[in-house]
């Protein structure tokens, strides 16, 4: 709802509402002086935004915030308590030593941290968007799949997973200055796909808005709500890219883009199924993989 009515609010009320769609936890639990301070408006300022709203008041204003992330914490409570048991099966190879202890602690929360994102990224998913984004996706005359930077090989992925189920698949980029060219053909009957995320790179943001303004149906994968590209976006999913490290993590963009491609499949059917068929033929055609007489591929890789 927020994202919607962006365009619409003055530059205060936006400036409030891009940082509770960014930050809701840190939201949650900022004063009003604090979170005036952080937008660099006056505190009446947020008062009358949270009135705009239909709340009553900064309080009501967090205790929404706090209220999404309890709902987060569940579903992310649940998935600790399934690695506890697994821990106590003993699925988990132990350490031998406290110094191995030490060395691996890093690396433990490293992917403590990825199985996060993945679930909280799942979480968000609206499952009526979900299904829209997948049937249009599914039945749509042509795809096109945009990321550049970072996000390059997230949108190759997920261009070459839709590629091996279907046709007209494109994978966008933005070299030699070929992006108009690429975007050419775009129109009512497709499907835009742009992956960005902050800092957002101005050539994905103006090609999904090019889409969307020749009619396309355009899906924004995308790290909250406050991004630019939710708003030239038909469907948004918010992926979490949280990192201990110096890098964001893209472990929830592949696990998301891997779930959609195999939606996608499922939703053509015998034609998904056709389509793998001949790929498979074409592999074996041209003998791709490396495989001794005894052996069957089984899979696209």
């Amino acid at each position: 709802m927020l994202q919607v009515g962006l365009a619409t609010l003055s530059d205060g009320h936006a400036r409030v509402a891009r940082q509770v769609l960014s930050d809701p936890e840190g939201c949650a639990f900022m004063t009003i002086t604090e979170l005036a301070t952080a937008v660099g408006v006056n505190e009446s300022t947020v008062v009358r935004f949270a009135s705009k709203l239909g709340l009553d008041g900064y309080p009501a204003l967090t205790a929404l915030c706090r209220e999404r992330l309890r709902e987060q914490a569940q579903l992310v409570g649940r998935f600790e308590r399934l690695q506890q048991l697994a821990d106590q099966d003993g699925r988990r190879p132990p350490e031998s030593t406290r110094r191995g202890e030490r060395l691996s602690a890093p690396l433990e929360s490293l992917a403590a941290s990825e199985q996060r994102n993945i679930v909280r990224t799942f979480a968000r998913v609206d499952r009526k968007d979900w299904r829209r984004a997948v049937q249009t996706a599914a039945r749509s005359r042509s795809v096109y799949v945009i990321g550049l930077r970072k996000c390059y090989a997230v949108a190759y992925l997920l261009s070459y997973l839709l590629g091996l189920i279907r046709d007209d698949v494109r994978h966008v980029a933005s070299e030699s200055g070929t992006l108009a060219d690429a975007l050419r053909q775009v129109g009512p009957k497709d499907t835009f796909i742009a992956v960005s995320i902050h800092r957002y790179t101005r050539d994905t943001l103006r090609a999904l808005r090019f889409a969307h303004g020749r009619g396309a149906f355009t899906i924004a994968l995308t790290d909250n709500a406050a991004s630019p590209l939710a708003e030239h976006a038909d469907v948004s999913f918010y992926i979490d890219t949280s990192s201990s490290s110096v890098l964001r993590s893209v472990s929830a963009f592949v696990s998301l883009v891997q779930a959609f491609a195999a939606a996608v499949a499922v939703e053509r059917g015998t034609k998904a199924r056709s389509a793998l068929l001949l790929e498979e033929d074409v592999l074996r055609e041209f003998e791709v993989y490396e495989i001794d007489g005894s052996e069957t591929p089984r899979n696209q890789e």
